[in-house]
């Protein structure tokens, strides 16, 4: 396969996918180009990983998002992708890409704040000498941001069904219980981001994103990017009768839209997700793909 067919299958994939095939490339260059430069193991991620000294953070700030491409070893970026594809497979059925971005990357940044408040606050971490690095935080928001939204959907773990909520709480305990026995810094970070996910699906229940002004933020920064449009040759144009009818047709298109994918989303909150019919599953799915 040539790199025109590459590129049109990275197209293709979903959001989730896209970020988990940026880590693995990721992984796979900070382990390379060391080792045929014969540099150091860390010559590359010392630049990009999340700092413990308040000193260091600010003099590379950019840290406090990348950190989250580098991981340690196979089994860290490979537990964490394989989590990320499951729980993001969810996610992305209920809503589009612009809230799995928000969800993903406001949890990385509420990991990594976690990380770096506590290490500078409590006396037990005065003397670690620590830096963070790897994509658990962001993972966490939207394992445990699908685990608050639809607490009672069933998944399949190997031999038997459990619910969501009991999925959410057994991976935030395990975290508080094994915070004193060694990587304390990734535990710190996984709760961050957990708290960060939790807190976004119980305000968007109650009808408030929380992520819309960082989304809008993205969103500023991407048009900075974008080549400015050629300003086109002055027309004379004429005044068209507006088509209020069409509009008004179209708004209540709209409405009753909105008023069908709430009525889909109480359902999936009351009875899980599995209990959608299948022409409820391909409304939800397409109104998702419509608002991205």
């Amino acid at each position: 396969m040539g790199t025109t067919g590459l590129r049109y299958q990275y197209t293709r994939l979903s959001i989730a996918e896209k970020l988990i095939v940026i880590n693995v490339a990721v992984f796979l260059l900070d382990l390379l180009i060391p080792f045929f430069l014969k540099l150091p193991g860390e010559a590359i991620s010392v630049w990009f990983e999340l700092p413990k000294e308040i000193s260091r953070f600010l003099s590379q700030p950019w840290s406090l998002v990348t950190y989250a491409f580098f991981h340690g070893s196979f089994g860290h970026i490979f537990w964490n992708m394989l989590l990320l594809y499951f729980s993001s497979r969810i996610l992305l059925n209920l809503f589009g890409d612009r809230k799995f971005i928000n969800i993903y990357f406001l949890g990385i940044i509420a990991g990594g704040a976690t990380f770096l408040i506590s290490y500078n606050i409590f006396p037990v971490f005065y003397n670690a000498n620590s830096a963070l690095i790897g994509a658990s935080a962001g993972v966490m928001a939207v394992l445990i941001f699908v685990c608050a939204y639809i607490p009672q959907q069933e998944v399949r773990l190997i031999f038997f069904n459990v619910r969501l909520w009991v999925v959410g709480l057994t991976v935030v305990l395990l975290d508080l219980i094994q915070m004193g026995s060694g990587n304390a810094g990734g535990h710190l970070a996984h709760l961050g981001g957990a708290l960060l996910g939790y807190v976004y699906a119980r305000q968007l229940t109650g009808g408030r994103d929380i992520g819309e002004g960082f989304a809008k933020m993205l969103d500023s920064i991407g048009n900075l990017f974008k080549p400015k449009a050629k300003k086109a040759p002055l027309k004379t144009v004429y005044r068209k009768q507006r088509n209020t009818g069409s509009r008004t047709v179209k708004n209540s298109d709209k409405a009753s839209q909105q008023r069908k994918i709430d009525e889909i989303l109480d359902k999936i909150g009351k009875s899980g997700y599995e209990s959608l019919s299948k022409a409820e599953k391909d409304f939800l799915f397409k109104a998702g793909k419509e608002d991205q």
